[in-house]
């Protein structure tokens, strides 16, 4: 399939709503990725508005809050999403008995922790649905890398990545929840981040 990104992204780089439209008609194999943070309803309920049937990945580190957990059945509940949850090969209880707490982002086996929470089950969807359209909802505003995406970009092995929200800002999410009825969820904590505006690894390996 050839795609002029430069022509789509010039198109639709500003107009979410339009930019789902358009992936959703390439009539390709489709997932959305979520971790349920804040405004994460936004992507759901937009991209699921345009197709229903979009399988939705939730990569479950394990370490979610309790009001994590809570809004990701509500939400899945609300929007009757079809969820696929990947979750590492070994539970946390298993991981804290042999290693310990969760290292800190300067311990030499935080990077460790992050491919097995995180990116190992992330590549074992990719493996196991192979999407050719991947929608997120990852902001220019979170951290400098993704500042300098693109809305629409094509990964090295194929995947167009799909980043409808991109441009937008907290009060447009905020704005749109509230049109729309969603939920949301600000107690959240990403164990593989640490910190705000920091890369957890996942939008740099793929």
């Amino acid at each position: 399939m050839s795609i002029d990104l430069a022509q789509v992204n010039a198109k639709f780089g500003h107009n979410a709503e339009g930019l789902v439209d358009w992936a959703v008609g390439l009539g390709q194999s489709a997932i959305i990725t979520t971790n349920f943070r804040p405004f994460e309803a936004v992507i759901l309920h937009m991209v699921t508005r345009a197709k229903p049937d979009v399988p939705v990945v939730w990569m479950d580190n394990g370490y979610n809050t309790e009001a994590t957990y809570r809004f990701a059945d509500e939400v899945t509940k609300l929007l009757d999403l079809d969820l696929r949850i990947f979750v590492p090969r070994r539970s946390r209880a298993h991981r804290e008995a042999v290693e310990g707490p969760t290292p800190a982002l300067d311990d030499p086996r935080h990077a460790a922790f992050t491919e097995e929470v995180k990116l190992e089950p992330f590549a074992r969807a990719l493996r196991e649905m192979a999407p050719k359209v991947w929608f997120t909802a990852l902001r220019a505003t979170d951290t400098a890398v993704r500042a300098q995406m693109d809305p629409v970009s094509i990964n090295p092995d194929g995947l167009i990545k799909v980043a409808p929200l991109l441009h937008w800002s907290s009060k447009d999410l905020y704005e749109y929840c509230q049109k729309h009825g969603l939920p949301n969820n600000f107690d959240y904590v990403d164990p593989t981040k640490g910190e705000d505006n920091r890369e957890c690894g996942l939008h740099l390996a793929h």
